[in-house]
Protein backbone atom coordinates (compact mmCIF):
# COMPACT_ATOMS: atom_id res chain seq x y z
CA UNK A 1 0.00 0.00 0.00
CA UNK A 2 2.95 2.22 0.99
CA UNK A 3 5.55 1.30 -1.41
CA UNK A 4 4.34 1.24 -4.67
CA UNK A 5 6.56 -1.06 -7.09
CA UNK A 6 5.63 0.45 -9.98
CA UNK A 7 8.02 3.23 -10.90
CA UNK A 8 5.72 6.50 -12.80
CA UNK A 9 6.19 6.91 -16.25
CA UNK A 10 7.65 10.83 -15.60
CA UNK A 11 10.27 9.39 -12.93
CA UNK A 12 11.43 6.97 -15.98
CA UNK A 13 11.58 9.78 -18.70
CA UNK A 14 13.86 11.77 -15.75
CA UNK A 15 16.00 8.98 -15.09
CA UNK A 16 16.78 8.01 -18.48
CA UNK A 17 16.69 11.91 -19.36
CA UNK A 18 19.51 12.41 -16.45
CA UNK A 19 21.37 9.20 -17.66
CA UNK A 20 21.78 11.29 -21.37
CA UNK A 21 22.79 14.03 -19.18
CA UNK A 22 25.39 12.33 -17.46
CA UNK A 23 26.67 10.93 -20.86
CA UNK A 24 27.29 14.13 -22.36
CA UNK A 25 28.63 15.71 -19.28
CA UNK A 26 31.08 12.52 -19.03
CA UNK A 27 31.99 13.32 -23.02
CA UNK A 28 32.67 17.28 -22.34
CA UNK A 29 36.24 18.47 -20.97
CA UNK A 30 35.52 20.67 -17.68
CA UNK A 31 37.08 23.63 -19.22
CA UNK A 32 35.02 23.84 -22.60
CA UNK A 33 31.93 26.65 -22.74
CA UNK A 34 29.29 23.66 -22.68
CA UNK A 35 30.48 22.12 -19.42
CA UNK A 36 28.66 24.31 -17.40
CA UNK A 37 25.72 24.08 -19.28
CA UNK A 38 25.48 20.41 -19.14
CA UNK A 39 26.40 20.86 -15.19
CA UNK A 40 23.11 23.50 -15.00
CA UNK A 41 21.10 20.59 -16.24
CA UNK A 42 22.28 18.06 -14.55
CA UNK A 43 21.66 19.52 -11.28
CA UNK A 44 18.26 20.67 -12.40
CA UNK A 45 17.32 17.46 -13.63
CA UNK A 46 18.60 15.99 -9.96
CA UNK A 47 16.31 18.78 -8.72
CA UNK A 48 13.14 17.78 -9.99
CA UNK A 49 13.72 13.52 -9.65
CA UNK A 50 14.15 14.38 -5.76
CA UNK A 51 10.87 16.73 -6.02
CA UNK A 52 8.83 13.80 -8.00
CA UNK A 53 9.92 11.30 -5.34
CA UNK A 54 6.41 10.21 -3.57
CA UNK A 55 7.14 10.03 0.20
CA UNK A 56 7.37 6.68 2.08
CA UNK A 57 5.68 6.34 5.20
CA UNK A 58 8.47 4.29 7.29
CA UNK A 59 6.92 0.91 9.57
CA UNK A 60 7.61 2.84 12.86
CA UNK A 61 5.48 5.42 12.38
CA UNK A 62 2.81 3.16 11.06
CA UNK A 63 3.35 1.11 14.29
CA UNK A 64 3.53 4.42 16.32
CA UNK A 65 0.30 5.58 14.82
CA UNK A 66 -1.77 2.18 15.61
CA UNK A 67 -0.47 1.65 19.17
CA UNK A 68 -1.82 5.50 19.78
CA UNK A 69 -4.94 4.76 18.48
CA UNK A 70 -5.63 1.28 20.32
CA UNK A 71 -4.60 3.36 23.48
CA UNK A 72 -6.53 6.41 23.01
CA UNK A 73 -9.77 3.93 22.08
CA UNK A 74 -8.86 1.87 25.37
CA UNK A 75 -8.82 5.27 27.21
CA UNK A 76 -12.50 6.01 25.95
CA UNK A 77 -13.87 2.40 26.53
CA UNK A 78 -12.61 2.94 29.92
CA UNK A 79 -13.69 6.52 30.34
CA UNK A 80 -17.44 5.29 29.76
CA UNK A 81 -17.35 2.84 32.88
CA UNK A 82 -15.00 4.99 35.02
CA UNK A 83 -13.49 8.23 35.45
CA UNK A 84 -10.28 8.85 34.26
CA UNK A 85 -7.35 10.38 36.15
CA UNK A 86 -5.28 12.79 33.48
CA UNK A 87 -2.29 10.40 33.72
CA UNK A 88 -3.96 8.53 31.43
CA UNK A 89 -3.24 10.72 28.87
CA UNK A 90 0.71 10.17 29.70
CA UNK A 91 0.53 6.40 28.01
CA UNK A 92 -0.32 7.60 23.89
CA UNK A 93 2.77 7.57 22.52
CA UNK A 94 5.00 10.42 20.55
CA UNK A 95 5.87 9.58 16.92
CA UNK A 96 9.49 9.19 16.44
CA UNK A 97 11.23 12.50 14.77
Amino acid sequence: MFNSKEVPRYQRLLESELDRALVRLRTEMPNSEDYPKMLTIVERLHELMDEEKPSVVSKDVVLTVAANLLGIILIIKHESVNVISSKALSFVLRPPR
